[in-house]
C-alpha cells in the first residue's frame, strides 16, 4: 500500500485535546481546514514535548536567522475537539522544520510502525514509509498551539507534593517516600531541519537529532500508563 500524506498548508485550527476524565484521558491532535477535520491519537508526553520543542524551534529561528517571531502567546482557542473523533492513526514519530520561504513552522506526525523509521522519510514525500500528517503553521499559530497544549496536559490529576507525579484518588506509590519508581525515560531528542524538498534552507542545524519518537514504555506517573495503554493519562 502506498504512503498517504495529508498536508494542511493553511489550517484554520490545529489543537491538542482530550477525551475522558482525569486519570483516564486519551489525547488527540486535531487539524481543521475548510470542511475537513482530521484527528490523530497521541501520547500525553508527546504533546508536552511537541509544545516545548515548537517554542524552542521559534527561539532558534530568531536567534540563528534573525527572523521576527512573536512572543509566547496566551490561550485563545479553548473550545473542545470536534466530535465524533475518528483517529486517522496513532502517532509514533514527529518531525519539526522551518519553511524559510513561507516563514512557516512545519509539524509532521507519522503513524506508529513496527519497523524502524528511516529518517529520510521525515519531511519528505517519499512513496514508502508510514502515513503522515504535515501541517504548516504561522509562528503565531505555533505559539498558540504550545500554550493550549501545555494547559491541556496540566489539566489532569494534581501532582504529588513530594515526587511531582500525578495523584490517584486512592493514593500512589511515591518515589520520595519509599524509593520506588517504575518506568523509563522518555526520549527528548529534537529535530530542527530545513530540507530542500519543502523549499527550506536546505541544511541541518548542527547538534540536534533528525527525529524524535515515543518510547513505547514511556512513564509519566499515571496509573493507566502501563505498556499497552500509554495513550491514556
Amino acid at each position: 500500500m502506498s504512503r498517504m500524506i495529508h498536508e494542511f498548508r493553511d489550517p484554520e485550527r490545529f489543537v491538542a485535546g482530550t477525551v475522558g476524565e482525569p486519570g483516564d484521558r486519551s489525547f488527540f491532535l486535531q487539524v481543521t481546514s475548510g470542511p475537513q477535520t482530521l484527528s490523530v491519537q497521541i501520547e500525553k508526553q508527546q504533546v508536552l514535548i511537541l509544545a516545548d520543542r515548537l517554542g524552542y524551534l521559534l527561539d532558534e529561528v530568531a536567534r540563528r536567522f534573525g527572523t521576527a517571531v512573536p512572543p509566547e502567546a496566551q490561550v485563545s482557542d479553548t473550545s473542545p475537539l470536534e466530535m465524533p473523533i475518528d483517529a486517522e492513526f496513532q502517532v509514533g514519530s514527529m518531525g519539526l522544520g522551518w519553511d524559510a520561504e513561507g516563514s512557516s513552522v512545519v509539524v509532521e506526525l507519522l503513524a506508529v510502525t513496527d519497523a524502524p523509521i528511516d529518517e529520510d522519510v521525515i519531511l519528505d514525500d517519499t512513496a514508502t514509509g508510514p502515513d503522515t500528517v504535515r501541517i504548516f503553521l504561522t509562528a503565531q499559530a505555533a505559539r498558540e498551539f504550545s500554550a493550549r497544549s501545555q494547559r491541556v496536559v496540566a489539566a489532569g490529576r494534581p501532582a504529588c507534593p513530594l515526587c511531582d507525579q500525578p495523584l490517584d484518588p486512592n493514593g500512589h506509590l511515591c518515589a520520595r517516600s519509599n524509593g520506588y519508581k517504575r518506568g523509563a525515560e522518555f526520549s527528548r531528542s529534537l529535530e530542527f531541519v530545513d530540507p530542500e524538498v519543502l523549499g527550506m534552507l536546505g541544511r541541518l542545524v548542527p547538534g540536534f537529532d533528525a527525529a524524535f519518537e515515543a518510547d513505547p514504555e514511556t512513564e509519566d506517573g499515571d496509573a493507566d500508563d502501563e505498556p499497552g495503554s500509554g495513550e491514556r493519562a
